[in-house]
């Protein structure tokens, strides 16, 4: 295929931000209006030649939609339209799309009188939009089917509705031992994560509140140690468990880690005094802020596996590639913080290696539950 063969490639951001940080708060997508159409559009276009992706990504959103937040290096997807030129000519455009957890909104920006900026529900954005692919792609992203799939429900009650046994079922269930309350700590443990990850990504970029940013990490990392207590007594206690035991260590212990490395990170960077840092460690932050919002999605749906599964594997996968990539990043960073300091500066490269390498260590974390979890759907679907 000739260069002339291939559609045209853009990049786009996808603006989002959760309500709150219960576990089923709901995500909030904002949407732009295009400038000639006034149709419903995420913030897109063309990056600059030599440009990285991700980053051309977050400047569309900065100057169309006037946010600016944590953007994950990871693309989402991607989609495809036609773009009609003003020759007449309707060209096909590949269009990647990058995550973007909005932190601020700007009440001027550069595009503010050409276009209309609007938070919309997830079902909502999706509607709004006009491309099915695009429109698939928002659904996917934390779909509320299958946070209505992992809600709250006992096994037990509803065979007895639905089968019309006798209320001597239910005599017969209060009999046996309980299951403890496994998936309710798995969920609260998840929430120090990402509230973990997004204090971390504050800190790499808001150095006048450091202190508070740094504090976070270590309160979270605290609730998490508490959490995880309360798990190995309920394993301890507790005759039927919903996973095998081991399984049940094995991932929370793996979640413990993730935020562990966080507040080592913290710790690190409080200790050497750290105000300034590498785009590559920010774009490893903005990853890890990603990573633990698919993790959020995925925990819950432990809830019922079997049901479950399919959309379990592709989160999975998506944390899979997104430890890919940090890696690549991790390696990148190195390299320049190596060029930078060299034999000049060691103690400097010393002091960034050891960010990076923590940074790179949650995102193996982080990984690692991505594998805990692919084992229980192995062993229960």
């Amino acid at each position: 295929m000739t260069p002339r063969d291939k559609p045209i490639r853009q990049i786009a951001a996808l603006p989002y931000r959760t309500e709150s940080d219960a576990r089923d708060a709901p995500i909030r997508i904002l949407l732009i209006t295009s400038r000639e159409s006034r149709r419903w559009v995420i913030p897109k276009g063309n990056a600059p030649s030599g440009a990285i992706p991700h980053r051309a990504a977050a400047d569309e959103a900065e100057e169309e939609a006037g946010v600016i937040g944590a953007i994950c290096p990871t693309p989402l997807g991607s989609y495809r339209y036609r773009k009609r030129r003003g020759n007449g000519a309707s060209l096909m455009v590949d269009v990647e799309v990058f995550p973007l957890a909005v932190s601020r909104e700007l009440a001027d920006w550069k595009e503010r009188a050409e276009r209309e900026r609007r938070w919309f529900s997830l079902s909502e954005a999706a509607d709004a939009v006009d491309e099915m692919d695009l429109r698939d792609l928002i659904r996917s992203f934390a779909s509320s089917e299958f946070k209505a799939a992992a809600a709250r429900g006992r096994i037990m009650e509803t065979v007895a509705r639905k089968s019309g046994i006798s209320s001597m079922f239910g005599w017969f269930q209060r009999l046996l031992p309980k299951q403890g309350n496994f998936f309710e700590l798995f969920e609260a443990h998840v929430r120090t994560i990402v509230a973990g990850g997004a204090a971390l990504s504050r800190l790499l970029h808001d150095g006048e509140n450091r202190a508070d940013h740094i504090r976070e990490v270590i309160e979270r990392e605290n609730d998490a140690d508490e959490i995880i207590r309360h798990v190995l007594n309920e394993v301890r206690v507790t005759f039927l468990t919903p996973f095998d035991r081991s399984a049940i260590i094995s991932l929370i212990s793996s979640m413990d880690d993730a935020i562990d490395e966080m507040q080592a990170a913290v710790r690190a960077i409080d200790l050497y005094d750290v105000t300034e840092f590498d785009q590559d460690m920010k774009d490893m932050a903005a990853l890890i802020v990603d990573a633990t919002r698919v993790l959020s999605e995925a925990i819950p749906l432990l809830r019922d596996v079997g049901r479950n599964a399919k959309r379990l594997h592709e989160l999975t996968e998506r944390l899979v590639r997104m430890e890919g990539q940090a890696d690549n990043i991790h390696a990148a960073g190195l390299k320049a913080a190596f060029r930078t300091h060299g034999p000049a500066d060691p103690m400097g490269f010393v002091v960034k290696r050891e960010i990076f390498n923590h940074l790179e260590r949650i995102t193996d974390a982080l990984e690692d539950v991505a594998n805990e979890i692919d084992g229980i759907v192995i062993d229960q679907a």
